[in-house]
């Protein structure tokens, strides 16, 4: 007798905390319990269970949708067997999004093609399923948007929004030059992360070249004190992904090596 009071109690409390999600009032809990025959309950707590996972699906959606992913990708279909992880960072913790709420960096560092875009991609994905606010960006569109609200006069607005994300992705850093003025923007965005939120950051570059790419030493030092501090370097190795699985692969092979051969 008492296990099926205690069952009860269990579904009305359940029940209950659905209601209010949708925004019933005490008083319309009450008379819902009260009043309405056990079937009728069951059958409305079925239709808010419906509705509450179509509104978390939807949610979800809208969350990547706004991230700005370039595609969609799923950790499943990663191949970790050339990433290798930091002593202070395993593959579990990654995978756990722990670093999220650590307001930890991540750092992806491998050659072209090593799978680096891919597994932000797809941790960024996660995250979104999770609840988390996140932005996909390259480091070339970062700028573009951070120039283009400076000379609007919304960039304390845009570094504001930026600063409201739990994750934010720059991918390809290191593929463009960057001048004095953008490192100065993108120096912000790294300050304003700093201790508040979570970086992803893919790159080909060592960082004793970011300061060539920025064309300002103490700017990129200043950039990578602050990544390096609460952050955590991944190499996802020398191994080209692309190449291994593009339609042209025997032909590249073949032309590199009769290059070999000739010497050329």
């Amino acid at each position: 007798m008492k296990a099926k009071q205690a069952q009860k109690e269990l579904f009305n409390s359940s029940f209950t905390n659905k209601l209010r999600q949708f925004f019933f009032s005490q008083e319309g809990v009450r008379q819902a319990l009260e009043n309405g025959t056990p079937k009728q309950i069951e059958y409305l707590n079925e239709l808010l269970d419906c509705e509450l996972a179509r509104r978390t699906e939807s949610r979800k959606a809208r969350m990547i949708k706004h991230a700005g992913f370039p595609s969609i990708k799923s950790i499943d279909e990663y191949d970790f067997s050339n990433v290798r992880f930091p002593a202070l960072m395993s593959k579990e913790e990654v995978l756990s999004l722990e670093f999220i709420n650590q307001k930890r960096t991540l750092i992806f560092y491998g050659i072209c093609g090593s799978g680096k875009t891919m597994l932000s991609i797809a941790l960024g994905i996660r995250a979104c399923n999770e609840g988390h606010k996140v932005k996909f960006m390259t480091m070339s569109q970062l700028i573009a948007r951070l120039a283009k609200a400076r000379s609007e006069e919304l960039l304390e607005r845009t570094l504001l929004d930026l600063k409201k994300l739990d994750l934010l992705i720059i991918d390809e850093w290191g593929y463009c030059q960057v001048s004095r003025d953008d490192a100065q923007l993108l120096f912000r965005v790294i300050a304003d992360s700093y201790e508040n939120k979570s970086l992803i950051v893919t790159t080909n570059l060592p960082f004793s070249e970011w300061g060539k790419l920025m064309t300002d030493e103490q700017l990129a030092t200043a950039i990578i004190d602050r990544l390096v501090h609460y952050g955590h370097l991944i190499d996802t190795g020398s191994k080209d992904w692309r190449l291994e699985h593009s339609l042209m692969r025997d032909q590249v092979v073949t032309v590199k090596k009769g290059r070999e051969d000739t010497g050329k």
